[in-house]
């Protein structure tokens, strides 16, 4: 019963760490992401400062799997290229480093637990403040101590190998295999890492292990080794329902760390002994020589200390070492990992009906609200542009005049009224899914009340398309047609409304962080306001003429008060927008 207590203690503490892991990442998320999504936007724009982007990114969220899945996203949304979120990838893995080294640095040095609870309390205050900022930073701090606690429990709830020599001699006959024991723990890193979708959690056993002499010092490198193979998946599962791009991001990410571990391996014997060299020359026992069971059934403090000191941050050397030599390695040859991911993921074959479905967004949201949120920007893009072409439609329709053709055409935009509404229903299931993810900043609450607007008036840009298309069929039950004049009035206020329709793309590309007013939008909008009266007034004026068929004039006028609705419904989107930066 104690052996089953002490193993249920173990997972638990391991619990506690992812969770205190996912917390503080997601709380610096929040508070910050519209920050981070600024800096990827703008510092990816060589290899060097994609990298570095990656690194900062990584090192604050603490994070390499937030990082990822952020750059697969972002590929996935089109805002980032290949090359550049290659780039963001290596960085990240460099800055995924940083936890070891706080493991190394603090978990083992010092009773941070004793400190967990204090900042507990500062977190719960932060918590409760009416600032959401001051809310996400409190989930951060909370996190923070919640992660060193669950290393304490961690580290508390590994058995005594020293009571229990049977256990160390089952672990023992694991590693006495030469190669091929480093070759059996690499794979148990990369399981490992699979089973726990963290490699920072994978480090923090490791770092426990090695530090209690459960494993020796190479088998923990070949660990370190798996578990860069292992946190590959997460993206991978991420984009797996994503586009072409986002998984080529994905591919790219498990091409760079698989060639890192053959190297690696290739190089294990010398690498190791370049981290001998360092973690000596620092005045360190030789890790390579440390064992650390027989030195913790010492009675010598000081070398116990010495060992351990020296164990942990050979680990941690070979965590960093390996992923800076490996981006130092093949930052040269990011566009020849493009084009093997190229070659790797093919593009699919295209048919026109795909551009009617959701381009971005293919499964549930990304993790944290304010990354999905990105997603669900491009896809609104996507379904402004279905609305473009759904008017070039209503255009070709107004000129026809042969019955079948005019038919097809009406068939068709009845079929973008069918696209708009399943698009606005999609969207806005798909902000549902993001506002029950979990608390969000005010900002991005706002972002999605506009969203929700938003896609509700492109829906009836394609209500209105397919309102224009019933006047027209009744125009040609009663054998109408329109004069020349009548449709050069009609194209004049066509142009206005695709000039208003680019302007609203334009805004919604744009985003509430770059869009300071809606002055192009408000002049396309007033255009159409204005053309609308000065064709009312040429109507009633045309009314009193001889020759002037009132009935097709109605139709015309039909047209005309529609295409001014639909100026309306533009300039309320661009409004949307604008409205999200008003607190």
């Amino acid at each position: 019963m104690a052996i089953v207590l002490q193993i249920l203690t173990l997972f638990g503490a391991l619990g506690m760490f992812l969770y205190g892991m996912t917390l503080m990442s997601e709380g610096l998320q929040k508070a910050a992401g519209d920050k981070m999504r600024s800096i990827l936007a703008s510092m990816t724009s060589n290899p060097f400062k994609s990298v570095l982007t990656g690194l900062l990114i990584t090192s604050l969220i603490q994070s390499s799997s937030a990082t990822t899945v952020m750059v697969v996203s972002f590929v996935n949304a089109g805002l980032l290229s290949l090359a550049q979120a290659v780039g963001v990838i290596m960085g990240a893995n460099i800055g995924t480093t940083v936890t070891a080294w706080l493991i190394s640095l603090l978990g083992f040095k010092a009773d941070i637990s004793v400190l967990s609870i204090p900042l507990m309390a500062v977190g719960f205050i932060l918590s409760v403040s009416k600032k959401s900022s001051r809310k996400n930073y409190g989930e951060f701090v909370v996190g923070f101590a919640l992660l060193f606690l669950g290393l304490t429990f961690l580290k508390d709830s590994v058995p005594d190998l020293s009571g229990s020599p049977q256990a160390l001699e089952f672990l023992k006959q694991w590693t006495g295999y030469g190669f091929w024991s480093v070759l059996l723990f690499l794979g148990i890193g990369t399981v490992l890492t699979i089973l726990l979708q963290s490699s920072s959690a994978t480090m923090a056993l490791t770092l426990v292990m090695v530090n209690f002499g459960w494993i020796p010092f190479p088998m923990a490198a070949a660990l370190v080794l798996g578990e860069n193979i292992g946190t590959t998946i997460t993206a991978n599962i991420a984009a797996a329902v994503a586009n072409v791009s986002a998984k080529r991001a994905a591919r790219a990410h498990t091409v760079f760390n698989v060639f890192g571990v053959i190297w690696a391996i290739a190089l294990f014997n010398p690498f190791l002994s370049i981290i001998s060299s360092i973690v000596t020359a620092l005045g360190l026992p030789d890790p390579l020589s440390v064992d650390m069971v027989s030195l913790q059934n010492s009675s010598d403090a000081a070398a116990i200390a010495a060992g351990s000191t020296s164990v942990l941050y050979g680990v941690s050397f070979v965590h960093t070492l390996f992923n800076v030599i490996n981006t130092a390695l093949l930052i040269w040859f990011i566009p020849l990992i493009v084009k093997f991911v190229t070659w790797l993921v093919k593009d699919k074959e295209t048919v026109p009906e795909d551009n009617m479905k959701l381009k971005y967004i293919h499964a549930g949201p990304w993790g944290a609200p304010e990354l999905s949120l990105e997603e669900a920007k491009q896809e609104i893009v996507h379904f402004s542009q279905i609305c473009k072409e759904d008017f070039m439609n209503v255009r070709e329709a107004i000129h026809e005049t042969d019955p079948v053709k005019l038919d097809e055409l009406l068939k068709k935009l009845g079929k973008y009224e069918e696209t708009t509404d399943r698009l606005e229903y999609e969207i806005a299931a798909y902000l549902n899914k993001v506002a029950e993810t979990g608390e969000m900043s005010e900002e991005s609450s706002r972002r999605i009340r506009a969203m929700y607007k938003i896609i509700g008036e492109l829906e009836s840009l394609g209500d209105s398309a397919e309102a224009i298309g019933r006047i027209l069929k009744r125009k040609q039950t009663h054998k109408k047609e329109f004069d020349s004049v009548m449709l050069a009035d009609i194209d004049e206020m066509l142009t206005l409304v695709d000039n208003a329709i680019d302007s609203m793309t334009e805004n919604i590309q744009a985003g509430y962080m770059v869009i300071k007013n809606i002055e192009n939008a408000f002049y396309a909008e007033q255009a159409i306001n204005e053309c609308r009266n000065k064709l009312r007034e040429k109507h009633i004026a045309s009314i009193e003429t001889s020759g002037y068929d009132y009935l097709c004039g109605t139709y015309f006028m039909d047209i005309i008060s529609e295409l001014e609705r639909v100026g309306d419904f533009i300039i309320n989107v661009s409004e949307a927008i604008l409205e999200i930066r008003r607190k």
